[in-house]
């Protein structure tokens, strides 16, 4: 294996690794409560956040 195959192979495993800490975790409990405010979310607001 190459420098450049050695280095695309690292660049995709960080590409991947990135993505992966920012997807949705749709088992996460919703927030039900505004940090800012403390209102009440709705809870079709709520599900809709998650689709």
């Amino acid at each position: 294996m190459d420098i450049i195959e050695t280095a695309a192979e690292i660049e995709e495993l960080q590409r991947n690794a990135a993505l992966s800490a920012h997807r949705i975790d749709r088992n996460a409990v919703s927030a039900e409560h505004c940090e800012e405010c403390g209102e009440d979310i709705p809870a079709p607001r709520r599900a809709s956040f998650y689709r």
